[in-house]
Parts: structure tokens; C-alpha cells; sequence
């Protein structure tokens, strides 16, 4: 994230430049050339050194050049030959042909006495000091040339520039902002409970997934995760409140009933209660999606919403977390449904099968037990150990 901002910096300041008549065209190569490097952009990289003479480009441009203002007949197949040569042995040092020698850089480069292949920043020295003294040419550059070599190198650098200014400051935004605030939830769970940490993070990857199976996982798992929230924020009464009932299924209206206690003293009330509402509408929304479960067909747009939005919700609800509420009881593994073993554990529907079925011969569940069903290696007796209370 850091080496964005500062591309973005960087890429900012060079459009500065290269828009000022005053501006200095090396000088916004060198940090277009910086912001590229900091992008991974190497294409632009190669460009910008080549218009600051790099010797590791410019001897072979130079040789390709020169060969081509030879004028060799190009139907022969000697020519083809060649070409091929050149073109083999350019690309080996990292240049393409759609940025590096296009027609139209080879043409401006053609031309000795606009510069050629000389640092674009000698290049601007030679030409301010004939626009100072006045002159057409020194026998060696001409002002027109030196011009035309000048206008096209600030084109291409403005163009360069603004494509990835644009890439880098619209493309991504959504994901770049998500990310942030996914790892900071993340983290928060992670100190309150690794389990459910795990749950959320389980979810997030599953709705990356290109299986449809693991959509609904990711749906499951949501849903277990938000009961989990409001058994431990807002625990089962038979008593409604403010008309909602807050029975073991209505953990949506346990949410909503912690989060009206919680920000019932906010001096801003009014705006507090505004935002309950449109929580509990997403909540709600929530609900709806997560409730179709395994058995229907979930659409992954769906099943990427709901990961989403619980996100959103969970940012919200742990910002009003006591410290006395900070400790959220683990699911227990005798209660489990198949459906949240298989999501929670991350195994598949024959081995949470042969769990349920070693839970009802057994009553109980126990690691030892655990261990020896078929399917359950090291590893995922490890998570189960951290996931679930067994």
C-alpha cells in the first residue's frame, strides 16, 4: 500500500511537469521511471531509460536503426533474415516492439540532428540554448528537430503517466479499501477469538473459490459466525424487545437489540438510530442469503455479498465490544451440523459424515475419537481443537 501512495506521488508530480511549459521532461521521466519500478511495471522502466541514453539499450537500438536507414530492399529474404536477427536479439535485453521501437520512436529517433538516442535531458539543454541565443542550429542540432524530439517524448511520457495514474488510482480502489479493512477485522477477531477469526477468514477464502460447493460453505459459515456473536453479545430471552423476539433463531434480533443498548447513551442519538437500522437491514439481507444453505444453488455474487457485508457488520459490532464481552465461546463439536463441520473444518461431506456418525454411536465426541476417523490427519485434528469446543 505504501509503495502505491508513493507511486501516485510520484506519477502526480511528473504530469505536473510535463504539463508546465516550464517543466522539465528528464525530470519527469526519472520519477515516471521510479513509479514503474516501484509498480513492477517493466515495459514503462525499459522506456524511461532508454530515453535517458542507457548504454544497455540504446547500442542495439542504434545498430537496428542504423541498418534500417540503409534502406535494404524488404521483400528480400536476406532483409527477413536480418530482421529477424534484430528483432531475436532485442527482445533477449527486454524490449518490445509495441513500446520500445515503434514505428513512429524509431522515426524521431532517426534523426542525429534532433538528438537521436542521446539523453532526453541533453536533449532539452541543446535546445534552450538555441531558443536563448536565437539560433536555428549550432551544424550539429537544429531547434526544429530538437523541437519535434522534445514535443514527441513529453506525448508519450504524458501518456504513459496518466495510464498508470488512472490504473493506479480507479482500478482496485474497492478491493485496495476492503483489504484494509478486512485485515483489521481480521486481527481484532483474532485477539478476542482465533476461532471465530478462523471462520471469518475460512469464508472469505471459500467465496474465492471457483466451486460452487464452496460458496455455500462460505454462506454457512457466515451465518454460524454471527450466531456465535449474538449468543455471546446478546443471550436467548424469552422477553422480546421493542417488539423483536429473541429466541435461538432470531439471532438477527439479538444483534439489533445489542447494538440499540450499546449506543443507547451516544449523545448523537438520533444518527445512532439511523444506523441500527441500516444494520439490521443489512443483517437482514444477510440472513436471507445465508438461510438457502448447501442444499440450493447459491450464485457466487450471492455467497461474495454476504462474506462482504458480514464484514461490514462485524467492523461495527466490535466497535462497541466491552472488555468484559471480549471472550466469544467456541461452537462445541457435539452440536455442530454437518453442514458447519465441513465448512469449519475445511473437509469434505464424507468425512463430516463419518464424524456425525461417530458422535451418535459415541454420544460425545472426543479428540481421541476424533483422531481416529477416517480423514482427520494431524492437521485437522488441530483445527478442530481450535475451532470447536470439544
Amino acid at each position: 500500500m505504501t509503495q502505491k501512495i508513493e507511486a501516485l506521488r510520484l506519477l502526480e508530480e511528473s504530469l505536473k511537469e510535463l504539463e508546465s511549459p516550464k517543466g522539465s521532461i528528464y525530470s519527469a521521466i526519472q520519477k515516471i521511471s521510479r513509479a514503474a519500478t516501484l509498480l513492477g511495471n517493466e515495459e514503462i522502466q525499459i522506456w524511461c531509460a532508454i530515453q535517458h541514453g542507457d548504454s544497455r539499450y540504446i547500442s542495439d537500438l542504434q545498430e537496428f536503426l542504423s541498418y534500417l536507414k540503409s534502406k535494404p530492399d524488404i521483400s528480400s529474404d536476406e532483409f527477413k533474415v536480418n530482421y529477424r536477427v534484430f528483432l531475436k536479439k532485442l527482445k533477449e535485453i527486454g524490449l518490445k516492439e509495441e513500446y520500445h521501437f515503434t514505428n513512429e520512436e524509431l522515426n524521431i529517433k532517426a534523426s542525429e540532428s534532433g538528438g537521436g538516442y542521446v539523453s532526453i535531458g541533453f536533449v532539452e539543454e541543446k535546445y534552450a540554448d538555441l531558443v536563448r541565443t536565437k539560433q536555428g542550429n549550432d551544424r550539429t542540432y537544429y531547434k526544429n528537430n530538437l523541437f519535434n524530439h522534445l514535443s514527441y517524448v513529453r506525448k508519450k511520457s504524458h501518456e504513459f503517466a496518466s495510464n498508470l495514474f488512472n490504473q493506479l488510482k480507479f482500478t482496485g480502489t474497492i478491493s485496495n479499501s476492503f483489504d484494509i479493512l478486512r485485515t483489521a477485522i481480521d486481527d481484532k477477531l483474532l485477539d478476542i477469538n482465533p476461532s471465530l477469526a478462523e471462520q471469518l477468514m475460512l469464508a472469505f477464502r471459500s467465496v474465492s473459490s471457483e466451486k460452487n460447493e464452496e460458496w455455500s460453505h462460505a454462506l454457512t459459515t457466515c451465518r454460524r459466525l454471527l450466531e456465535g456473536l449474538a449468543d455471546q453479545l446478546r443471550p436467548v430471552s424469552n422477553e422480546p424487545f421493542k417488539g423483536r423476539p429473541l429466541g435461538q433463531a432470531q439471532y438477527v434480533n439479538r444483534l439489533w437489540a445489542f447494538m440499540d443498548t450499546a449506543i443507547e447513551s451516544d449523545t448523537n442519538r438520533d444518527l445512532a438510530k439511523t444506523h441500527v437500522d441500516f444494520l439490521g437491514a443489512w443483517l437482514e439481507k444477510i440472513n436471507k442469503i445465508t438461510n438457502k444453505g448447501v442444499h440450493t444453488e447459491v450464485k457466487q455474487l450471492e455467497a461474495i455479498k454476504a462474506v462482504f457485508h458480514t464484514y461490514l457488520s462485524i467492523a461495527d459490532l466490535l466497535d462497541y465490544l466491552d472488555d468484559s464481552q471480549k471472550s466469544i465461546t467456541k461452537p462445541n463439536i457435539n452440536s455442530a451440523t454437518i453442514d458447519e463441520l465441513e465448512a469449519l473444518l475445511d473437509i469434505n461431506r464424507t468425512t463430516a459424515k463419518e464424524i456425525i456418525k461417530t458422535r451418535v454411536k459415541h454420544g460425545n465426541l472426543d479428540s481421541a475419537m476424533l483422531s481416529k476417523i477416517p480423514g482427520i490427519g494431524p492437521k485437522t485434528l488441530e483445527k478442530a481443537i481450535n475451532v470447536f469446543s470439544i
